[in-house]
């Protein structure tokens, strides 16, 4: 029984892809394998560099004035629509 388990590790998977199911194959219909493995994912391999950089000062100033002024400008307008139905704001 050893050795019949020895020698089975030993074998390759075609020799296994072979053997009839009644005697503990693979069932009828089962889609034969791949001839050639498939590649694993480059798992270990880096982005490329990135093209674009970070914001300069004058680029995040600019910017966080224009959002304070979208902000202003949208603010009033939807504090007024909800005015008597009450709003998510407590007063």
């Amino acid at each position: 029984m050893l050795l019949a388990a020895t020698l089975a590790g030993c074998s390759s998977t075609s020799v296994i892809d072979n053997v009839p199911h009644s005697m503990g194959g693979l069932p009828e219909g089962v889609p034969a394998r791949p001839a050639a493995p498939p590649a694993y994912p480059a798992v270990h391999d880096l982005p490329p560099p990135r093209t674009d950089s970070a914001l300069s000062d004058v680029e995040s100033k600019r910017l966080r004035e224009d959002l304070k002024n979208t902000r202003n400008r949208v603010a009033p307008a939807s504090s007024q629509t909800t005015g008597a139905a009450g709003g998510a704001r407590n007063p």
